[in-house]
């Protein structure tokens, strides 16, 4: 099976990674206006292009999945259904069998292991249910703690330190992951 043949469904014994619903919306919302959330992000997200979070929503199943440019997966925990952040799956190269992943977590839940299973469960998607063979990502050098759960997930940085355009007015100084 192919990256977007499918808008996959999965979960663990503390999450669920799932299509995000309007349901999600004022937590969605929040995220994107937390500014501690974005610090070490791109600017052109595009959960930040617009200011109407339901259009947005409908977007990430509609244009954005079609295109096959992102698909995007709300995380949210299981025992409440309550929506926490966003697992993206972007840059796929059909023919090098390459996906890149994402994650980011609205501040709440950060520190509780939530995108180290997150990672975890977007692995084991990406090589038991799609053709995908190689992984990467990519953080900011000053995103440590992203850096560390790339790290328990099998991560290995292959470049470090170096520019990427992020939609910033400068190039971004980031380090590359692979898996």
């Amino acid at each position: 099976m192919k990256l977007f043949d499918e808008i996959p469904y999965m979960e663990s014994d503390r999450i669920i990674l799932r299509r995000i619903e309007d349901k999600d919306s004022d937590d969605l919302r929040n995220m994107t206006l937390n500014p501690n959330v974005y610090r070490y992000l791109p600017t052109f997200l595009f959960e930040m292009q617009c200011e109407d979070v339901h259009k947005t929503i409908a977007d990430f199943y509609g244009e954005l999945f079609a295109s096959k440019d992102s698909l995007i997966l709300g995380i949210c925990m299981k025992s409440t259904g309550r929506f926490c952040g966003i697992a993206e799956f972007y840059g796929y190269k059909e023919s090098l069998q390459k996906t890149c992943i994402g994650y980011r977590l609205d501040e709440p839940w950060w520190g509780k292991g939530i995108a180290s299973e997150t990672v975890g469960l977007m692995i084991d998607y990406l090589y038991s249910a799609t053709d995908t063979e190689i992984i990467t990502a990519s953080t900011m050098i000053e995103n440590k703690a992203s850096a560390r759960v790339l790290e328990k997930n099998g991560f290995i940085m292959t470049a470090a330190a170096v520019p990427e355009d992020w939609g910033y007015s400068e190039p971004t100084i980031a380090d590359k992951w692979f898996r």
